[in-house]
């Protein structure tokens, strides 16, 4: 009979974190923004794995500290909606570049952004893993628990869906 590994075991919980850090990282910047800065989300995620690592087997790591993360990330998102209506974001007063150019990057960030609003959850989360993290289809579909070929169909439609959007992309 084989022992399965301990999380409790320094090497095996640092291989844990070396692991899935990063992509849990990047799924809830993904998922949730920056806005609610997911770097301390992800460590009190493993923070909490450490501390429950006799109740959490091997295998079931993963999903503990992706559904943990994301159970934070929305009482982190419940907490901020009252800050957030009172909260105005200050522009910079300056800038090097030309005013022309910072009003049409402008102008099309916002359109970037409202065609990513447009976009599924579903669709959002595996297209920006892909086309912003580089992520491959498979790796993207080991994370979100489905196959390549819903991958590869969710960024698709999210592509033409943001293509119909903004014009300037061909």
């Amino acid at each position: 009979m084989t022992q399965s590994k301990s999380v409790c075991d320094e090497r095996v919980f640092a291989s844990i974190y070396k692991s899935y850090a990063k992509d849990l990282h990047n799924y809830l910047y993904y998922k949730y923004g920056d806005r609610y800065d997911p770097n301390d989300t992800v460590q009190e995620a493993f923070v909490k794995l450490w501390k429950n690592c006799k109740k959490v087997s091997f295998e079931k790591a993963k999903g503990f500290v992706f559904m943990v993360s994301k159970n934070m990330m929305l009482n982190e998102i419940k907490h901020q909606k009252v800050i957030l209506k009172h909260q105005q974001v200050k522009p910079k007063g300056y800038t090097s570049e030309n005013p022309e150019f910072l009003l049409e990057q402008e102008q099309f960030y916002q359109k970037y952004q409202q065609a990513l609003s447009k976009l599924s959850e579903e669709q959002r989360v595996a297209f920006l893993l892909n086309k912003t993290e580089g992520k491959k289809h498979q790796e993207i579909a080991d994370m979100l628990g489905v196959t390549k070929k819903v991958v590869e169909y969710r960024i698709y439609s999210a592509f033409a869906i943001i293509k119909a959007e903004i014009k300037e992309i061909k």
